[in-house]
């Protein structure tokens, strides 16, 4: 017996699964995925619980429920990004009802979505089961994708279709763009401010790699285009600077971190090999070192489902068309699995990663009674 969706989610949200690059702030995701496992086991699935390689401390969950070919799978991350306790109205692991929004730190992104899966399949009439439904929570979404990662290197059979419940309002998503992190690192050497012909200084170096991924950036959005996107053209951002130790010292590094979105099509590599050059070129005539790497976990630009009867099927029963989103998702992962795969989920992705982040109680009901319509169109309906 499953104990209320608002329960659920107040249980899950009260348990932190923060994940980062940043060993600071990452935590374990088994609190959550043991949650899950223990709903899923109440429901008469069977459950594996799958340690990642190289750390116990995260772990997937696949949760199979029916035998047979083809079936649905119901998808999830299970951790969150770290968040500023400060900015919170209220404590962001305890969850608070206003105005019938749900607040709390993973509510929409996306904890709220394993309560409105695991109930839906609690609506359902399972007799008339043909195939089998699978609930999957993955660890480490926000930071490496190492979750997905794994399913992709152990080749996991989960299914025929997927739908993956992060947040797009209830409007399917057919294809996004991808998402990579690239650092530039530009050396130089350092000596006292006082002359700066005893050093060679990594900032000045960096203002001119700066000034030349500007008009690259321009360049490669005459080149790639994409209407279907609301920014229809790949974005870099500037994200984050750090150079130098004291004013009176000559810089002698400076790095740059920049995010990259890709529209579907475009190579990661062959990104990254013609930022290299962008930048050989702007240094070149100079005295400063310089590197250009691709760094941390990225996720793929999403091209869509192949089934157009699957997309088209699910429209019907959302009753809006798919459109595309300018966010990453673990749904490239699934698709290299053989899953026909759509992004479907309850909130609104402006709230995701925000202080007050939250789901709207009608949403997390509306969310139940389409992944119960799912499960009836892709399980039952379907031999």
């Amino acid at each position: 017996m499953l104990p209320p969706a608002l329960d659920m989610v107040r249980q899950l949200v009260a348990t932190p699964s923060v994940s980062s690059p940043d060993l600071r702030f990452d935590q374990s995701n088994r609190g959550v995925i043991d949650l899950i496992a223990d709903w899923a086991g109440s429901l008469g699935f069977s459950v594996r619980v799958e340690a990642l390689p190289g750390d116990s401390t995260k772990a997937n969950l696949i949760a199979t429920l029916g035998e047979g070919e083809g079936g649905l799978v119901l998808s999830g991350h299970t951790d969150t990004v770290p968040y500023d306790a400060e900015r919170w109205t209220d404590d962001p692991f305890l969850l608070s009802e206003r105005d019938g929004k749900l607040f709390g730190l993973g509510t929409a992104d996306m904890k709220g979505f394993f309560a409105a899966a695991l109930h839906a399949v609690s609506r359902v009439d399972l007799s008339g089961l043909r195939s089998p439904i699978t609930i999957l929570g993955t660890a480490d979404e926000e930071s490496t994708m190492n979750g997905a990662r794994a399913l992709v290197e152990r080749g996991e059979q989960l299914g025929e279709y997927a739908i993956i419940g992060e947040p797009t309002g209830l409007q399917p998503i057919r294809k996004h763009k991808g998402v990579f992190y690239v650092q530039v690192t530009v050396g130089g050497s350092a000596g006292h401010a006082s002359n700066p012909g005893l050093g060679v200084n990594a900032i000045d170096g960096l203002q001119l790699v700066l000034g030349a991924l500007q008009s690259w950036r321009d360049t490669i959005g005459e080149r790639h285009r994409d209407e279907d996107f609301e920014v229809p053209t790949p974005t870099l951002n500037f994200g984050r600077i750090r150079g130098g130790d004291s004013p009176n010292r000559i810089c002698a590094e400076c790095t740059l971190d920049v995010d990259i979105r890709l529209l579907p099509g475009m190579e990661r590599k062959a990104v990254v090999d013609e930022l290299r050059d962008v930048v050989a070129n702007a240094l070149d005539g100079g005295a400063w070192a310089h590197d250009v790497r691709a760094v941390g976990g990225h996720a793929d630009a999403f091209a869509g489902p192949t089934d157009a009867a699957f997309s088209e099927a699910v429209e019907t029963l959302c009753g809006c068309s798919a459109k595309s989103a300018l966010f990453g998702t673990e749904a490239p992962y699934l698709a290299e699995l053989g899953l026909q795969t759509l992004v479907l989920g309850a909130g609104d992705i402006a709230v995701a990663h925000q202080p007050d982040e939250y789901v709207t109680i009608a949403a997390i009901r509306r969310a139940t009674d389409l992944y119960a319509n799912l499960i009836q169109r892709f399980c039952i309906e379907s031999s």
